[in-house]
């Protein structure tokens, strides 16, 4: 990566920040970002669709290793896609030691979405990971460097460990990641590992190493960080607690708002001078998606910014067309609402939940809801009695989340954040008796002013809209974006 983009595009939810939405942003100068949360589902439901236009098997038929590519397709891919109103087939969960019918999906879905969001230009295209999803993060970085992603942005926790997986990963040793088990005892540590020889049948590629860019609330993690992980750290996403999806936890004891949401102070603040004093290069992120924003950033000493609600509601992204149509109105009606709920993420970070009509964010339909955990991506590992690991979510079933030793109050207003974001990307799970799963939208609190992007007398905008708009008109880049060709479109 010669030069630093200004803008650095979110990488938002499951399937939002999609590749269609990367490579939009990306041919036009700037960081086009994917999601790598939930590719392994994201990649089963698309193939199960039918795969329309063909864009995941164009990208399949550039994978390595030809085998794994016939045993996804046969495992997931249907014809003229499944039957209306039948249950998309559930890819294995996440575990300590996963079989390879877990592994496989995730490496390709991560090298199918850099993929087509690098296909056609020559623009830099990063991934996300969230570090509190930990099991499925080596395989989903393998095959993101497979595809020659630029860089990784990873936030939702500490992790120190990345920087050096990626070294490993890059020369084709083994890498290992400790994962956090609920009730290890002092000295005890669980290991996840990815060797890519073994995956690769013996002989594994050299492969570029991308950028590590973390996503940090303070200057003390930004300086633990630099210091402290086990290889380079590139640069950092400073993200305040107004942006979209998961945000940090105040610091110190949790005080609730009249309005039930977490109260940020002063202390939660970043000390943006100790972050300069790194030298090392910095986004700002959260409400910046407004004019003037990108001056004041790059006059605090930032490198530019990071905008994640604006492109999630632009033409490109993975949201539902439903969603998006509805989120607009109700931000041309001045009626736009986002609610930092403290319960909402089984993860226990605060979580931001847009409020739009027949989404989760409706109590009844909350309620309604029949509570399942057939995804599973945010389990929490935890230590059984005899030693050896289990895995629950604060969201499953009440019973099922007692009976393996968690507490009934930690359920309680818990949302299935994995159903509800899958279904908000349009691949909502159907079954016989609960019915279609409700979706779960996210944004940040410049949720409420989308409609500033809108072109005159139009009713939806485009990812070049909004970069129109934060660069403002003279600020393009020097060259016009990348022409694609006709089999690049799909």
């Amino acid at each position: 990566m010669t030069a630093f983009p200004k803008i650095i595009q979110g990488g938002m939810g499951v399937a939002i920040s999609n590749w269609k939405l990367a490579r939009a942003v990306s041919r036009l100068g700037q960081l086009g970002v994917v999601s790598g949360t939930g590719i392994e589902t994201i990649l089963a439901r698309r193939l199960q669709l039918g795969d329309p236009g063909g864009a995941v098997r164009r990208a399949l038929a550039h994978f390595p290793l030809p085998a794994v590519v016939e045993r996804v397709l046969a495992d997931y891919f249907i014809e003229s896609g499944k039957p209306d109103g039948s249950p998309f087939r559930l890819v294995p969960k996440a575990s300590l030691k996963p079989s390879p019918r877990f592994v496989e999906p995730v490496v390709v879905g991560a090298f199918v979405e850099v993929f087509l969001a690098k296909e056609g230009h020559e623009g830099l295209v990063g991934i996300n990971l969230l570090e509190k999803i930990q099991l499925t993060t080596l395989p989903a970085l393998f095959g993101a460097m497979l595809a020659g992603v630029a860089c990784v942005l990873m936030g939702a926790g500490i992790p120190r460990a990345i920087p050096g997986a990626l070294d490993r990963l890059a020369v084709g040793e083994p890498a290992g990641l400790k994962i956090d088990v609920e009730g290890s005892l002092p000295g005890e540590e669980f290991v996840s590992t990815f060797d890519p020889k073994a995956f690769c049948g013996g002989t594994a590629p050299t492969l570029q190493r991308p950028k590590f860019f973390a996503v940090i609330s303070s200057a003390t993690l930004a300086i633990t960080l630099a210091r402290k992980s086990n290889g380079r750290v590139d640069g950092f996403i400073v993200e305040g607690d107004t942006a979209g999806g998961h945000n940090a936890p105040p610091r110190g004891p949790m005080q609730i708002s009249s309005r039930g949401e977490p109260v940020y102070g002063p202390r939660d603040a970043p000390e943006l001078g100790k972050i300069r004093a790194l030298g090392l290069p910095f986004w700002l992120a959260g409400s910046y998606g407004q004019p003037g924003k990108l001056e004041a950033a790059l006059h605090l000493g930032a490198a530019g910014i990071q905008v994640g609600t604006a492109f999630a509601f632009c033409e490109e992204s993975g949201l539902h067309p439903e969603f998006k149509q509805q989120a607009i109105e109700l931000s041309r009606a001045g009626r736009a609402e986002v609610f930092t709920d403290p319960l909402a993420s089984p993860t226990g970070f605060p979580f931001k939940v847009a409020a739009v009509p027949g989404t989760l964010s409706d109590p009844k339909i909350f309620a309604a809801r029949e509570r399942i955990c057939d995804v599973g991506a945010l389990r929490r590992p935890y230590r059984k009695a005899d030693g050896t690991v289990g895995y629950r979510c604060p969201s499953e079933p009440v019973e099922d989340y007692v009976r393996k030793g968690g507490r009934a109050e930690e359920t309680e207003g818990r949302k299935c954040v994995c159903n509800g974001l899958v279904a908000t990307a349009g691949f909502a799970q159907v079954l016989p008796e609960s019915g279609t799963e409700p979706a779960l939208v996210t944004a940040g609190n410049d949720f409420e002013k989308i409609a500033q992007f809108l072109p005159p007398k139009a009713n939806s905008y485009t990812a070049a809209d909004v970069i129109r708009f934060l660069l403002g008109p003279t600020c393009w880049t020097s060259t016009p974006p990348t022409p694609l060709m006709p089999q690049e479109s799909a």
